[in-house]
């Protein structure tokens, strides 16, 4: 084009047949299906999740349990409620026994976490020979958290401030790189620790001493029979002792935990007229496990369904619970066309009065999802009213009971065990707790 020529605009001689299939696809009517084909994509991608996929049900500290007023935040009332609260004459606050770190499925080959637990700072890493290790986070030579921008390298954890490298199975120092020789004294502590049903556990004494027991595998997870259905994880403010306690409080299953689950977790409302049309009704007993299983304990529950007065025998259950030490309950259930499984209770001390549970489902492979997804979410929403009480409750070391309660100090002379004379107490509470 000669300077000072007129440019217009260039129009094209030749019509493309890329630019005519893309000016159809632009079209309004193509436009609406790529929408409508978008959207039932969503649809069905979420309907395949929730029939197939697990439920995981996480809460906040401060999500349940707690009263905001006055424009406050939920956090805000939570960490009131804990500065206020009178905490009363608590037994020790870890006791001895086996407690649940994380998930296997949550911790893969080559990869560090860090964990808060038992007033503790861990970490637990999973080394190239696919083996659990947990040791202290904190590097002795100079402090730094090894769970923390540390790395993986064989079976040992390396120190990402200066590359010292420690073992998992024993926590000795197995290399300095700018050192000609290692100090036998170099090392972390290494816990006790074991994997079995899907979880990664650590053996917790206040004297460490070795594990005095193991935890029960269940064989239907290990041989595939069962699959992984969801989890719920919900934080307790309370001593650990209080959870457990609630298998021996059979009382309070019928005052507590009648109301329709339609009524939701929040006490103020559960007993409402218009959820009363549909009510849960329990039979239960508690009894400790004799020698050489008296860290055992088991409680057995019947569950029926009444709607509009009218017994639904479909829904009719029936649970084995067994604990296992202070901090594991397996349930297992059976019913006759609903098919079977375990619900995993795993109760670990994260700091002295706040308590992170979790419920862990494994169910019948062969059964629709949907099924064991239903029992999580009854099962949470049960555990909620009970939150409720205790993030608002004090232990009471002498209770005024009846000849009606006698399970319970019964369950306290079962659950004294698992302190030692060594076995911390709470000493004072931080502002630092705060969620």
């Amino acid at each position: 084009m000669q300077a000072g020529e007129p440019q217009g605009p260039i129009v094209a001689t030749d019509s493309s047949p890329w630019r005519d299939a893309a000016l159809e696809l632009c079209a309004p009517g193509h436009a609406g299906v790529f929408l409508l084909s978008g959207v039932t994509v969503l649809l069905l991608a979420a309907v395949y999740k929730l029939l197939s996929g697990p439920l995981e049900l996480l809460k906040a500290p401060e999500d349940v349990g707690y009263f905001a007023h006055d424009g406050r935040s939920k956090a805000r009332a939570a960490n009131d409620t804990r500065r206020r609260r009178k905490t009363g004459d608590l037994p020790p606050v870890y006791p001895n026994g086996w407690y649940r770190i994380v998930d296997s499925h949550m911790l893969r080959k080559g990869e560090v976490r860090d964990v808060t637990m038992l007033g503790e700072q861990l970490a637990v890493f999973r080394g190239e020979d696919g083996k659990a290790y947990v040791v202290d986070a904190y590097c002795p030579h100079l402090g730094a958290n090894l769970a923390v921008g540390g790395r993986v390298v064989g079976s040992c954890i390396e120190c990402p401030f200066h590359g010292w490298q420690f073992r998992g199975n024993d926590g000795k120092c197995e290399k300095i790189p700018y050192a000609e020789k290692v100090p036998d004294f170099a090392k972390v502590t290494a816990w006790p620790s074991c994997e079995v049903n899907g979880q990664i556990l650590l053996w917790f004494h206040c004297d460490r001493e070795e594990p005095q027991w193991t935890v029960p595998e269940q064989q239907e997870i290990t041989k595939g029979e069962w699959v992984y259905r969801g989890r719920t994880e919900h934080f307790v403010n309370a001593h650990i002792q209080e959870i457990p306690e609630n298998a021996a409080d059979l009382s309070h299953l019928s005052h507590l935990h009648t109301a329709s689950i339609l009524s939701g977790a929040d006490l103020r409302y559960t007993n409402m007229d218009r959820w009363q049309f549909v009510r849960h009704y329990w039979k239960a007993e508690w009894a400790p496990e004799k020698i050489p299983n008296n860290h055992c304990s088991q409680m057995l529950v019947e569950h029926t369904l009444y709607v509009f007065g009218r017994h639904w025998s479909v829904l009719d259950l029936h649970v084995v619970a067994r604990q296992v030490g202070p901090g594991l309950v397996f349930m297992r259930f059976n019913h006759s066309f609903l098919g079977s499984g375990v619900v995993m209770q795993s109760v670990t001390p994260v700091e002295p009065l706040l308590q992170c549970v979790t419920h862990t489902i494994f169910y019948q492979a062969n059964i629709p999802a949907l099924v064991p997804k239903f029992f999580l979410k009854a099962e949470s929403i049960q555990f909620e009213r009970d939150v409720m009480v205790w993030n608002n409750k004090r232990y009471i070391a002498k209770p005024l009971l009846v000849k009606e309660d006698a399970a319970i100090q019964k369950h306290r002379r079962w659950y004294a065990q698992f302190y030692s004379e060594n076995s911390p107490r709470l000493q004072f509470q931080r502002d630092t707790l705060d969620f």
